[in-house]
């Protein structure tokens, strides 16, 4: 397919030779980081119309390269079908552009149904998927147009998916439905609220490590001054800590697809757009840190007694991550953290270690 018909191509910015827009390009490249920008929110109840990403190119374009080995592209904006449906197609069929060179499109922008369209490419190249979601609402709606409060049932639902783990972090309670928390947890999936994920990230960062796709709705972070997101919200993650978030994202050793979703681009905040282009600019760092780890890894393995059965915990000797399980395939073992291993010692095991 001829993307010229459906992508605007972006603006040319003035930058310095230090500044990553310097070494941005505008084609899909082998084991590169394309970013597209998106303009539907109808799936949230909002328009279609096409909108001006050039102030938050621009922010992001004047931050520093540093060593970044990584290709870097901007293929531009989106152009909105005339219905939503059409939108996901071409979506879709841009997103199966990028996986088939092993690039990791960053879809920004848009409404957060969108992450039925990542969920959905990435299947057809690649069978059980893990997907990691920061959102602030857990909505399991079964109604049939594609919608931000019924995505999720969609992906969970669908026969044609085949999905290994959905985590789901960042939920408050005062904003959602009992029932779909529960049966979050009725499937075994691990739900994590907000407060659990503030001023750290070592309990969290697991539930991204092995991820394949990650997205976040941005409503899932505080606004201030001006709204950051299509549904502000005056409690969530602040400004250093999704950045932070950002960056353990792109360190994760499988992520193939990220989608930023529900980010107000209506708004004229230079704050706001600052803090998306920083965003980016942490997952590109998280991504071009992680390739550049040895491939060969080492382990110490601890074994700890609980109730006279005995479990254990690695340690990836370069990183310091951690693991429990005794496999050798470090692969079938699961991600932890130094916390899970300690309070282990302390004789409580996270019942996620023990599910069959």
């Amino acid at each position: 397919m001829d993307f010229e018909d459906f992508i605007i191509p972006p603006r040319k910015i003035r930058t310095e030779s230090w500044q990553i827009g310097d070494k941005i390009t505008n084609d899909i490249k082998e084991d590169s980081i394309v970013l597209l920008f998106l303009s539907d929110y109808r799936g949230a109840d909002g328009d279609a119309d096409s909108q001006e990403f050039t102030q938050i190119r621009r922010e992001f374009y004047r931050l520093s390269q540093l060593d970044f080995d990584i290709p870097i592209v901007d293929l531009g904006d989106l152009v909105s079908g005339k219905t939503p449906q059409d939108s996901h197609y071409i979506l879709q069929e841009v997103l199966s552009a990028c996986h088939y060179k092993h690039a990791i499109p960053v879809i920004i922008g848009g409404s957060n149904d969108f992450a039925l369209s990542l969920f959905s490419a990435l299947s057809f190249h690649q069978k059980d998927i893990s997907y990691t979601q920061i959102s602030n609402v857990v909505s399991l709606k079964q109604d049939d147009e594609i919608h931000e409060s019924n995505f999720l049932s969609k992906i969970l639902g669908s026969k044609n998916f085949s999905i290994k783990n959905c985590p789901h972090l960042g939920y408050q309670k005062h904003l959602n439905e009992s029932d779909s928390v529960k049966l979050i947890k009725e499937v075994q999936f691990d739900i994590i609220r907000l407060a659990e994920m503030m001023n750290s990230t070592e309990k969290t960062e697991p539930y991204f490590r092995k991820a394949d796709l990650v997205t976040i709705n941005c409503d899932a972070v505080e606004s201030f001054n001006e709204s950051f997101s299509i549904n502000p919200q005056v409690n969530g993650l602040n400004k250093r800590e999704v950045c932070a978030y950002m960056k353990e994202i792109g360190l994760g050793e499988k992520l193939k697809s990220v989608g930023i979703f529900n980010y107000n681009i209506y708004s004229d905040s230079q704050l706001n757009h600052q803090l998306l282009a920083q965003m980016i600019w942490y997952l590109i760092e998280g991504i071009n840190i992680q390739r550049s780890h040895p491939k060969e890894k080492s382990f110490e393995t601890f074994f700890v007694l609980i109730n006279d059965e005995q479990y254990a915990f690695k340690r990836d000797v370069f990183s310091n991550l951690w693991y429990f399980g005794d496999d050798e395939a470090i692969d079938n073992c699961i991600p932890c953290s130094r916390s899970d291993f300690d309070e282990a010692k302390r004789g409580f095991l996270s019942p996620r270690f023990t599910r069959i």
